[in-house]
C-alpha cells in the first residue's frame, strides 16, 4: 500500500501539531514535514517531495492564496483549511478557483481547539487529493473569462420573466467544481434563454460567496437561491449549502423551493433531489450537466429526469478533477455526450436550441 506523504502548512504551531496528529494515526498516510507559513513551504516542497499539502489560508508573511498559486506551479494537491468567517468564504472560494482541490473549513475559527472532530473529514478529502494528482498534472491552467461585448447591465434578467421560462441548465458538482463551475459560467451568453439551477456539494456558509465570485467572471446572473423567488431566464442559481434545491410551481411560475427535508442522499444540497424535482414540475427543455466529484449524487436523478426528455452531459476524465460523478452518470446509460470541460458551454448552447 502506498503511504500517501503531507506537508501540513498553518502558522500555529498548535494547528501543526492536531493536523499532524490526526494524519499519522492513518495507517496509509503520514506527515513527511510542516511548515510555519508560504515560504517556508515553497523552500520544503522540492525537499519533501510530499503528495498532498494541507495550507491554511490566513498566515503572516506569504498568506494562503499566494502560496497557493506558487504550489500550483507544481501541480500538487491541496486541501485549504478556512476559518468560518466572511472573508474565509471569500479566500476559500478564490483558492478552489485557483485549483485547491478541496477544503475544510475549522469548526471555530482560526486557532480551532475542536479541530479533532473534523479529523474523519480531513483525511478523507487528503486521500480524495493524492487520487487527483494525476488528473492536476493533466489539467490545463487558464484565465476565467468573459464573453468579449456582453454587457452585464443590460443583460440581467427581469424578475417576472420566468411566466415564459421554457428552458432549464442543471449543473451538478462536487470535488473540483467551482473551478469548473467557473469555465463554464463564464463561457455562457448573459442572455441565455434558460434558467440555470446548480447544485455544488459545499457547506453553509461558503456557497454565497461562490456565488458572488462566479456572478463577477459571467455574463449571466449568478446568485445564491432564495425560497420562493422566481427562476428566470440568464439567472443561475445556485443551492446554499446545507439546504435542497428543489423547484415548485405558483401561478404557473416556477419558484425556487429551498427545503431541509431528509432524503436518502448522504449531500445537503443533493443533485439527485434537484433532478428528481425538475422531472416532476418541469415540462419544458431541460440539458443536465454532471461535472466533476466524488461519488454518484445526480446518478439516480439522472435516469428519472432522462425519462421527460432531458438531453445529459458528462464532464470528460481527462478535465474532471475526480471522474466519480461523471463516470456513474455515465454508466447510468443516460448521458447523450461526454465532453471536456471547455466545450460544455458549445454543448449545452446546442442542446438548448434542439430542444426536446
Amino acid at each position: 500500500m502506498k503511504v500517501i506523504r503531507v506537508l501540513v502548512v498553518d502558522d500555529s504551531a498548535f494547528m501543526r501539531r492536531v493536523i499532524s496528529d490526526i494524519i499519522n494515526a492513518q495507517s496509509d498516510m503520514r506527515v513527511v514535514g510542516t511548515a510555519r507559513n508560504g515560504e517556508d513551504a515553497i523552500e520544503k516542497i522540492p525537499q519533501l517531495k510530499p503528495d498532498v499539502v494541507t495550507l491554511d489560508i490566513e498566515m503572516p508573511v506569504m498568506d494562503g492564496i499566494s502560496t497557493l498559486r506558487r504550489i500550483m506551479e507544481w501541480k500538487l494537491p491541496v486541501i485549504m483549511l478556512s476559518s468560518l468567517t466572511q472573508v474565509g468564504a471569500e479566500m476559500t472560494v478564490k483558492a478552489l478557483q485557483l485549483g485547491a482541490v478541496d477544503f475544510v473549513p475549522k469548526p471555530s475559527g482560526t486557532i480551532s481547539l475542536d479541530m479533532a472532530n473534523i479529523g474523519d473529514d480531513i483525511v478523507d478529502k487528503i486521500r480524495i487529493a493524492a487520487l487527483a494528482r494525476p488528473q492536476l498534472k493533466r489539467a490545463v491552467v487558464d484565465q476565467p473569462s468573459r464573453r468579449v461585448g456582453w454587457g452585464k447591465e443590460t443583460l440581467r434578467p427581469v424578475p417576472g420573466r420566468s411566466t415564459d421560462l421554457t428552458k432549464l441548465v442543471l449543473i451538478g458538482a462536487s470535488t473540483g467544481g467551482p473551478r469548473a463551475l467557473q469555465k463554464v459560467l463564464s463561457s455562457l451568453p448573459g442572455d441565455l434563454d434558460a434558467g440555470v439551477l446548480i447544485v455544488q456539494h459545499m457547506p453553509a456558509g461558503f456557497t454565497r460567496s461562490l456565488a458572488e465570485r462566479l456572478n463577477s467572471f459571467s455574463a449571466l446572473r449568478v446568485k445564491e437561491a432564495e425560497h420562493g423567488e422566481p427562476i428566470c431566464d440568464g439567472t443561475a442559481y445556485i443551492a446554499p449549502g446545507g439546504c435542497h434545491l428543489q423547484v415548485m410551481r405558483s401561478q404557473e411560475q416556477l419558484l425556487v423551493n429551498l427545503s431541509n427535508d431528509v432524503f436518502d442522499t448522504r449531500h445537503c444540497p443533493s443533485v439527485d433531489v434537484m433532478l428528481e424535482s425538475v422531472a416532476r414540475e418541469f415540462w419544458g427543455t431541460m440539458v443536465v450537466v454532471i461535472l466533476t466529484g466524488m461519488g454518484k449524487d445526480g446518478s439516480q436523478g439522472l435516469i428519472k429526469i432522462r425519462e421527460k426528455g432531458a438531453r445529459v452531459i458528462a464532464e470528460d476524465a481527462s478535465t474532471c478533477v475526480v471522474f466519480g460523478m461523471p463516470r456513474t452518470a455515465i454508466e447510468t446509460g443516460c448521458v447523450n455526450k461526454i465532453a471536456a470541460l471547455p466545450d460544455i458551454a458549445v454543448e449545452i448552447e446546442k442542446m438548448l436550441k434542439v430542444g426536446r
